[in-house]
């Protein structure tokens, strides 16, 4: 019984593995991009470096509200894979891409309309906001194609192929910094954009990309098939809004949240702007392992409800948040170790060195509380339980950083204490999800918008 029992604890090991690993090197990727953009145009100057900075916080809110929707995506279509109903998972993939290509578009529209407008919101000043404005617009022009992108890795993702979205976001990273560069500094014939190209160069090389990942998917090369059937299916799309509009609400609050938190940093002066920018960048490095093991939570205990395995959906989740916060706090170590190095690696301009220094030993601090959050909302999400980790988020957000923070710039606090309240805002969402996972409420969500109990 005893090594029956070891076997299975090793092999839900294995498999919180097999899918942790690929999705932390996807998200790796991911900040890998963000990193680069930032070094690219280092030597430009600080206003560059914030305008790159301001442009990203807008990329991520957009992306943010689109992952809202494969947060709803991956716990109806692993929930209907591990029921062995693969023609339905495959309805639930066309559905969710025609979505997204909506949303993402719809999302555009401001960015393409009013980038000024928009990178004016963070107080910067008229050659930053100007730099920022172009990056913006850009964004818009290629935003529909990065939605597409991410909804078909996140379907694939979801019956368990982690491989095969790794690679399409490989070739991605690559040709993103390729032309990135290219157009920033004006390379061969191309034109010198500056912060403007590192969006359209990036831009393009994900579109280039994406045509491919499409093309190969429409031809039937991947386990799950294109339905090819230009209709909706309502059923999914009642299901995607009761699942993730609270996601996307969740994600959405949370990015907005970061563009006021910005606004309040911006206030300390661009040094101050610029450091918590490439602060964020590094410290991206080790936050991609709670992602990372939150996509392998999500899609097991996904898989095991569909399979009609509570116990074993339970279990996956404590393992992913056991491997999670040893690989977290590991790294946390090695990131504090190496932190002045990294700074001076980023710039050389020394008030943003030792703010960035002093940004990354806060943010250290709160990996192992990152870890719980992150893994945990994770299984809850991939059982349907999106309500409750946007409860904890907007409780982290509103009562241990947006408040706080406000607060410590009204008695005119130093910028260092502005950084130390995420370790409240972690905080908070990390005991309240601990709690509610702990309580076993959320094994009784249904997938049917119409039976969905509620999860306060």
């Amino acid at each position: 019984m005893a090594s029956e029992k070891t076997e299975a604890t090793h092999s839900t090991n294995r498999r919180v593995w097999q899918l942790a690993w690929p999705s932390i090197l996807s998200n790796l990727l991911f900040t890998t991009v963000g990193f680069m953009h930032i070094k690219i145009v280092a030597g430009l100057g600080t206003s560059s470096v914030a305008a790159v900075t301001t442009g990203h916080r807008v990329f991520f809110l957009i992306q943010a509200i689109l992952m809202g929707l494969s947060v709803a995506a991956t716990a109806i279509i692993a929930r209907h894979w591990g029921a062995k109903d693969v023609r339905r998972a495959e309805i639930v993939t066309w559905t969710t891409l025609g979505f997204s290509i909506a949303l993402g578009a719809l999302l555009s529209l401001p960015a393409l309309i009013a980038p000024r407008a928009i990178a004016g919101l963070f107080g910067l000043d008229d050659q930053t906001t100007a730099f920022a404005a172009g990056f913006i617009f850009w964004l818009g022009v290629f935003n529909v194609f990065a939605a597409i992108n991410m909804m078909l890795g996140t379907a694939l993702r979801a019956i368990g192929d982690v491989i095969t979205p790794l690679w399409y976001l490989l070739f991605s990273s690559i040709l993103n910094i390729s032309f990135a560069y290219c157009l920033a500094f004006g390379i061969g014939p191309l034109p010198a954009l500056g912060v403007s190209g590192i969006a359209a160069g990036g831009g393009f090389g994900a579109l280039l990309v994406t045509a491919v990942f499409v093309y190969r998917w429409w031809q039937g090369r991947y386990a799950l098939k294109a339905v090819k059937e230009a209709s909706i299916d309502w059923v999914t799309t009642r299901q995607l809004v009761s699942i993730g509009a609270p996601a996307i609400i969740e994600q959405g609050a949370v990015q907005l949240a970061f563009l006021v938190f910005f606004s309040i940093v911006a206030k300390y002066g661009t040094s101050a702007y610029a450091a918590y920018g490439i602060g964020i960048s590094l410290v991206s490095f080790s936050i991609v392992i709670g992602f990372g093991f939150g996509i392998a939570a999500a899609t097991i205990v996904g898989q095991q409800l569909g399979a009609g395995q509570p116990q074993l959906a339970i279990k996956a989740g404590w393992r992913s948040l056991r491997m999670a916060l040893v690989a977290m706090t590991s790294l946390s170590v090695i990131l504090v170790s190496v932190a002045e190095d990294l700074a001076r690696f980023m710039i050389a301009d020394e008030e943003v060195v030792q703010l960035t220094v002093a940004f990354i030993y806060i943010i250290a601090i709160v990996q192992p509380i990152m870890a719980c959050e992150f893994t945990l909302s994770g299984a809850l999400r991939g059982a349907g339980d999106t309500r409750f980790p946007l409860l904890a988020t907007l409780c982290g957000i509103f009562l241990g950083r947006l408040i706080p923070a406000w607060i410590a710039a009204s008695l005119g606090l130093s910028v260092y204490w502005i950084f130390a309240v995420m370790i409240l805002d972690y905080g908070i969402k990390a005991l309240m999800l601990t709690l509610r996972f702990r309580s076993g409420k959320w094994l009784d969500i249904r997938l049917s918008a119409n039976k969905s109990k509620p999860t306060a």
